[in-house]
């Protein structure tokens, strides 16, 4: 009997767990980033979470990225911003930026599904992820420039080799 009670308690406490891993977040097509470092540019495609309930999700669940994606939070204003790494299957590092897409802080290959608060330590607009490790293979470093929509300085091009292949051929099945 007593058994078949922890049975029935183990049942009822995983499965809201269960349906929390099921529910994501919508966060629309794959944006362009690029990271300017010694004159030389980093391309990304990320996820843009812009919103309370995106910023809660963010990379939940994840079970594995590619080198050339991330995910970019906008927080709308400048702030000192807490992060941590709940419910996040993969180690990232997270690169925090001002408004003007400025590298002000790099927390480098944070511990997956840790509750550790991890702190920008000064007022930032945004955090960027990308896998744990990347910041430092690509040589990423304070004062380095990020582009991106949200901060109005990804340039204009109409080169068409500026996006990843795996964007333009997103996009060219679309229309």
């Amino acid at each position: 009997m007593k058994n078949l009670f922890l049975g029935i308690l183990i049942l009822l406490i995983s499965a809201p767990l269960a349906n929390a891993q099921e529910e994501t977040v919508d966060f629309g097509p794959p944006q362009p980033l690029q990271i300017i470092r010694d004159g030389k540019t980093i391309q990304l495609l990320v996820d843009f979470a812009d919103d309370p309930l995106e910023r809660t999700q963010g990379l939940m669940f994840v079970k594995q990225m590619d080198d050339d994606r991330g995910m970019l939070f906008d927080f709308e204003q400048s702030r000192t911003v807490n992060m941590w790494m709940k419910d996040t299957l993969i180690s990232l590092d997270m690169i925090f930026l001002d408004a003007k897409g400025k590298i002000v802080t790099i927390a480098r290959n944070t511990k997956p599904n840790s509750l550790r608060r991890i702190s920008s330590g000064v007022a930032v607009m945004a955090v960027l992820e990308v896998n744990a490790g990347l910041s430092r293979k690509w040589g990423i470093k304070r004062g380095d420039q990020v582009q991106h929509a949200m901060f109005d300085n990804l340039p204009i091009t109409n080169n068409d080799d500026v996006l990843p292949t795996e964007v333009q051929t997103e996009i060219s099945v679309e229309n």
